[in-house]
């Protein structure tokens, strides 16, 4: 999926200006791929738009959440971390080391349509987590 034009149409859509900052930010989630900080898109967006402030990242990003481009998502540090707002998103999370894996498929699309039924609900997207113990942490007793 190319990110970049999805946000980029959807801003221009929505009445948004696309200025050198936004696109700066945009490029960076394109190319950056998923689970980026606040402080990572800043760092990166500044290579590409060096004039760019954490302000304008965070109210970038605010505005990509509002508009359901990009969602939220905690992982194993205290970090806000950012991914599609679209499809599926998958994770195990190790409660021991914090190690965390991601995985593509999984069984949510026929529960998501039994909801969309149920409930005539249009789902355009789902996070799905586990927590556990990961393969290095266990220990056989």
């Amino acid at each position: 999926m190319d990110t970049s034009k999805n946000i980029s149409e959807a801003l221009k859509r929505a009445g948004y200006k696309l200025t050198a900052p936004r696109k700066a930010i945009v490029q960076v989630l394109e190319k950056g791929g998923d689970h980026l900080s606040s402080s990572e898109v800043l760092t990166l967006g500044r290579q590409i738009y060096p004039l760019l402030s954490r302000a304008t990242v965070y109210r970038t990003l605010e505005l990509l959440t509002t508009l359901g481009l990009i969602r939220p998502i905690l992982l194993r540090d205290a970090a806000q971390r950012y991914v599609t707002g679209e499809g599926g998103h998958h994770h195990l999370l190790c409660r021991e080391c914090g190690a965390v894996f991601e995985f593509e498929r999984c069984g949510a699309e026929q529960l998501a349509a039994e909801l969309a039924e149920r409930f005539d609900f249009q789902i355009r997207g789902h996070l799905l987590e586990f927590y556990g113990i990961c393969r290095n942490c266990q220990t056989d007793d």
